[in-house]
Parts: structure tokens; sequence; C-alpha cells
């Protein structure tokens, strides 16, 4: 009967973290999108290039062909199919991981990357290319970026912290048991 109970628990747990990667996932992309409808038609930044905020951060319009950062840039039809085919492919591996995910953290990390890579894909379906605007030039930080960008690269980092760390606090909890469980 314990057995049963465990797999209901685990079960149990596993959907609860679908949930959570799908509302991290979807609160991304949400944000993300928002974001880039004001940019391009409430502050309407394509028409005023660059826009400076602080003395350290830019709004500054950016159509983003490449891959995150501009990276491996792809202006041909081809490229841009592509692009949204492999962002594509790698949300399904994503979803895949997301179902199978046991911790919180990963579920998390897995939203963040899920709802970045489909707002990036949406925006290239739409325009052709990625809409990005957050410049910190200033502070030495080449790269322009969107909301997509910064939760796919806190997923990442999220996902090699998971890796490195659960695996760590999985053995620790493995040593707790096996010690409690040995006779004196």
């Amino acid at each position: 009967m314990t057995d049963l109970w465990q797999k209901i628990e685990a079960r149990l747990g596993n959907h609860a973290l679908r949930k959570f990667g799908a509302l991290a996932a979807a609160l991304v992309f949400l944000l993300d999108q928002i974001a880039k409808n004001w940019i391009l038609y409430g502050f309407q930044l394509p028409a005023k290039v660059s826009v400076p905020v602080l003395p350290f951060f830019n709004l500054t319009m950016v159509w983003n062909e490449g891959v995150s950062f501009g990276l491996f840039s792809a202006d041909t039809l081809v490229g841009r199919l592509a692009l949204i085919a492999f962002a594509l492919a790698v949300v399904g591996v994503l979803l895949r991981w997301l179902w199978e995910a046991e911790r919180p953290l990963f579920a998390l990390a897995l939203g963040l990357v899920i709802g970045g890579a489909i707002g990036n894909a949406l925006d290239r379906i739409l325009y052709g290319a990625v809409v990005d605007f957050f410049d910190f030039s200033a502070l030495y930080f080449p790269y322009i970026f969107n909301v997509a960008d910064a939760a796919i690269s806190i997923g990442v980092v999220l996902l090699v912290w998971d890796a490195f760390f659960a695996k760590q606090e999985d053995a620790n909890e493995e040593d707790s048991a096996s010690s409690g469980s040995e006779p004196m």
C-alpha cells in the first residue's frame, strides 16, 4: 500500500510541477509580447531608434535576425524558417522534460526557456526578426535584448544550477535516509 501511495504522490507532484512550469512559460510569453507590442506600437521605438532612460540604460530598437543576442544571423527566408523550426523543436524537447520534472527549480527553469523561445519564435513568424530593445551598452554589455532573451538566459543558468546542485541535494537526502535507517 505504501508503494501505491508514493506513486500517487509522485504523479500529483509531477502534475503540479508541470502546471508551475507551464505558468512560468505563459507569464514569460505574455510579458515578452506585451513589452514588444508596447515598444513597437505604444512607445513607437522604431521611429525614435534609441531613447536614454538611465545613464547606463537605453531603449534601442534592433531587429535581430539571428539567434539570441544577434548571433548567427539568418536574414533569408530559409534561415528564418530554420530558426523557427529549431526553436519549436527545442520547445518540444523542453516540454517533454517538463512533463517529467521532479523539482520546482527545474520546472521553473524549463518554463522560462520555453516561454522565451515561443516569444522569439512568434516574432520571427510575425516580423521576420526578433524585436530587441534593452540596451545596457554603457555598462560594456554589447548586446541588445528583450524579455524573452533574459528569461532564456536566466532559465539556462537555473538549469545548470539545478544540474549541479540537485544531484548534491539528492545525495545528501540519500545519506540522511540511509544513516537514519541503519541499526545502531
